[in-house]
């Protein structure tokens, strides 16, 4: 049973090929999975308008590098911030960039971000932000009943970006140029935090992902190259790895998907001409999240807390965000 929040997700495009907004849509079956995804010509983005008017974000908020957030009324209303989050002068992305050193954090957090928080109830505040809800979502691995009061069932969150730059200083190695890009979080954990992470001296970056199970340790799975140890004591440590050469370099375009159903999560890679480069899944049925509360987010969430300098900074620029349920 979809609840009355699920029917209010308008596709607004442009046409199928030409489509500028962020964009939330319910689907009644399996949805579809294709082999490709579209790339950033195919998004009429005008540099001269906001990330508002370029993107539906009716169903976000955004937390900035202070800690402070606004709302979805604010970010609505034409809101941009210089050197934070604003359009693109010559290619119309949004830009999300974020100066870790002297930055503030949230209270669950000792990391900055410059990042995107979903929240399904839109400007309706009377309804919490935390909680199963009409804000939040649901695996479909949960109970009939939590599936009826939550906001939406299963998800798949798909973007088009670019990194720009991550951090060059850090005093921790496995910190320096990590960033996560987009992430599936739930009462506490993360079923899912999706890296870019890049060495000051390698010409191009890694991508990988962790599944945060609730009482267990971290799993990570290296997606392009071999950066972290992907299960153990040191599991998410950079391990020494070279210069991936399948990975991503700074200002290549290329894609996400992150897709739940029920117990599987699905992340696929794809790169600049629409091509699926790297697909993994994850059987989630031990990872305790069936009967959980979750949101998408999707921006720049810093992974170094260690920079050394406060000129040096994170920044990437997304040209499609679609969250659909």
């Amino acid at each position: 049973m979809m609840s009355l929040f699920n029917r209010k997700y308008i596709i607004n495009c442009i046409s199928i090929s030409f489509c500028a907004a962020l964009i939330y849509g319910c689907s009644t079956g399996k949805s579809s999975v294709n082999n490709n995804e579209s790339t950033t010509a195919s998004y009429n983005l005008n540099p001269n308008l906001t990330p508002s008017e370029n993107f539906d974000l009716s169903h976000w908020k955004i937390t900035l590098s202070s800690g402070e957030e606004k709302n979805v009324e604010e970010i609505n209303n034409g809101f941009t911030l210089d050197n934070q989050f604003y359009t693109d002068s010559k290619d119309g992305g949004m830009v999300f960039k974020n100066y870790p050193k002297g930055a503030g954090t949230t209270v669950n957090s000792t990391y900055s971000r410059v990042e995107l928080r979903e929240m399904l109830r839109g400007k309706n505040s009377s309804i919490d932000t935390k909680g199963i809800n009409s804000n939040n979502w649901v695996f479909s691995s949960s109970t009939k009943e939590n599936q009826e009061i939550a906001g939406a069932v299963d998800g798949v969150l798909r973007a088009t970006l670019k990194i720009n730059r991550v951090t060059e200083t850090s005093g921790s190695p496995d910190q320096v140029g990590r960033i996560i890009i987009g992430q599936i979080h739930a009462s506490d954990d993360e079923p899912i935090r999706l890296y870019y992470h890049k060495q000051p001296d390698h010409r191009k970056g890694a991508i990988y992902f962790a599944h945060e199970p609730r009482n267990r340790p971290d799993i990570y799975e290296n997606m392009l190259g071999n950066y972290v140890s992907e299960k153990g004591s040191t599991a998410g440590k950079y391990n020494g790895s070279s210069s991936p050469s399948n990975g991503i370099a700074l200002n290549e375009e290329f894609s996400y998907r992150i897709e739940v159903k029920g117990n599987l999560l699905k992340v696929d890679l794809f790169d600049e001409s629409g091509k699926n480069i790297s697909s993994k899944e994850i059987d989630m049925s031990t990872s305790g999240f069936a009967n959980d509360w979750l949101y998408f987010k999707a921006g720049i969430y810093s992974a170094n807390k260690k920079v050394l300098s406060s000129s040096d900074y994170e920044q990437a620029t997304f040209y499609k965000l679609e969250a659909n349920h």
